[in-house]
């Protein structure tokens, strides 16, 4: 499930290439090196038709031209090509600034870049002269017309891009604290399947102003089982926020279709961390995936790094939102001044509409480094996905740094696992000591002394005991404990949650408890 350019590599990638922006208008004027095509007509829907067409007709695999030299272009090589910031394209009055990425190893098929103006979209020309490339480089032997990797999304009057589409169906902002961290993609075809995962990848996009934000992004995207067109309304100020139209025509069956994909990273965290991993207290991107479903309830499901491939579900009616967050955003547990993971953009799926009976879907694979993603998060719906089907669904993406609804329950501050039994006595042997801290919300607003909170928890085998809940000493949290004992080497499904009375106070904390003795 991860892009082939590990994810340090990427970001570095970006940070390399960064040019401070012109001051142009958005088509080139004759002398420019930016070169376009002759108009035609355009529109959401005449795309959306394209898709259609292109999805009853056989797919024809993309093969890379000069993939051999291609090849050659490596990260040092990728990074040594720079975007001439003169032919900077600018879109919206200069609220976007535009450039491009250059192809090589990583990035070996070309996409179509398109500007829509007045209903009319005109291709841009790929030119080598667009870019610095040093003498030594095999770029210098590719051909004139090789084409465009991606492109990326600048500040105004600044050297800092917040938006950047490259790689099959990936996207990224760089959130609230203009730090890149996980992304997002159109789909997710068969994550953590039997059979090889599929990527479908955006081939050609259309970038025109928006009418309240910063851009509007029209991707067509295509697959050897489905092609569609995803529009994107960008706005920016404080959070991203991504108001998304997507639209698909699948071309065979597809077991698993996850739509508003989500890709990050955990390493590990305060939670069960190993010894010497690493000297950093804590390694991620996100932390945990929150959901609101339908019924209104908020569970908070904690992130593993398992020892093998693990897929959850989480059944649903009309769900009102999912996202990968980044809850802890102290520097403190983190100590990395140099990518910053306590400034990463939670993300946030919010439906548009009724989206009808399904899941969110967690896939955690395992992972020894900091370097790929591996986590994935989706939804899937109850209906399958058969050769011919029309899909659509509208949602929006909020890049923020926290969630967008977060509701009045307390929310989950920290998960923390230990020896069970009491300090200062004999251990017990296989018992596990479970800690669950929550705060904010009803929670926050409880007295110390209150009276009736309760702590309800619950395991899907093995035995809950020791159960107790009360307020930490310092602060506004308030803190459940208890052991839990269970034999085997099966996953164990814990549920919790605080009440008073008939009042629910807090989200329900769901978590994956791994044993020591489950094999990789």
């Amino acid at each position: 499930m991860t892009i082939d350019l590990n994810r340090r590599e990427w970001m570095m990638g970006l940070a390399a290439l960064g040019l401070a922006s012109a001051t142009r208008g958005a088509l080139a004027a004759d002398g420019d090196l930016l070169r376009f095509g002759a108009p035609e007509p355009f529109s959401f829907d005449t795309l959306v038709e394209r898709a259609r067409a292109l999805a009853a007709s056989p797919y024809v695999p993309e093969v890379p031209r000069s993939a051999d030299v291609l090849e050659r272009i490596d990260f040092d090589q990728h990074w040594r090509i720079q975007y001439k910031k003169s032919e900077t394209l600018e879109l919206n009055d200069g609220k976007a600034p535009i450039r491009f990425f250059h192809l090589g190893r990583y990035f070996k098929l070309p996409v179509g870049i398109h500007v829509v103006e007045n209903g009319e979209a005109r291709t841009l020309r790929y030119d080598p002269n667009l870019f610095t490339i040093p003498s030594d480089s095999p770029a210098k032997e590719l051909p004139d017309d090789i084409g465009f990797a991606g492109f990326r999304v600048l500040e105004p009057g600044s050297d800092a891009d917040w938006l950047a589409f490259l790689g099959a169906a990936y996207f990224r902002t760089s959130g609230e604290d203009n730090q890149f961290g996980m992304s997002a993609r159109a789909l997710a075809i068969d994550v953590a399947m039997p059979t090889p995962e599929e990527f479908p990848r955006f081939t050609d996009f259309f970038l025109e102003p928006s009418a309240d934000g910063r851009l509007v992004i029209t991707c067509l995207l295509n697959s050897p089982r489905v092609a569609g067109v995803l529009r994107m309304d960008i706005k920016k100020g404080g959070p991203i926020v991504m108001d998304i139209q997507s639209r698909y025509f699948a071309r065979d069956d597809i077991e698993r279709f996850g739509i508003a994909a989500l890709t990050s990273m955990y390493w590990y965290s305060e939670t069960d961390k190993q010894r010497r991993i690493d000297w950093r207290p804590e390694v991620h991107d996100s932390d945990g995936l929150a959901m609101w479903t339908g019924a209104g309830e908020r569970i908070w499901r904690p992130l593993n790094n398992p020892p093998r491939v693990m897929t959850s579900s989480f059944s649903d009616q009309g769900p009102r939102g999912f996202g990968l967050l980044q809850r802890d955003r102290d520097f403190a547990n983190y100590e990395d001044d140099g990518v910053f993971y306590e400034k990463r953009a939670c993300v946030w799926v919010e439906p548009k509409g009724d989206w009808g009976a399904g899941m969110v879907q967690l896939v955690e694979i395992p992972t020894d480094d900091e370097i790929h993603d591996n986590i994935a998060a989706y939804w899937l719906s109850a209906k399958p996905v058969r050769k011919g089907d029309a899909i659509t669904l509208d949602y929006v993406l909020h890049w923020s740094n926290r969630e967008p609804f977060p509701g009045d329950v307390g929310k989950v501050v920290a998960t923390r696992l230990g020896r069970g039994g009491i300090a200062g006595q004999p251990r017990p042997a296989g018992v596990t000591k479970i800690v669950v801290d929550f705060d904010g919300g009803l929670v926050a607003a409880l007295d110390r002394e209150a009276k009736g909170v309760e702590a309800i928890a619950t395991a899907s085998r093995g035995t809950v005991g020791k159960v107790d809940c009360y307020s930490v000493k310092v602060g506004t949290a308030w803190r459940v404990t208890f052991d839990l004992t269970a034999e085997g080497s099966d996953p164990v499904e814990l549920r919790l949650y605080m009440r008073q009375g008939d009042t629910v106070l807090t989200e329900t904390w769901a978590y994956q408890f791994l044993p020591a003795s489950m094999g990789a």
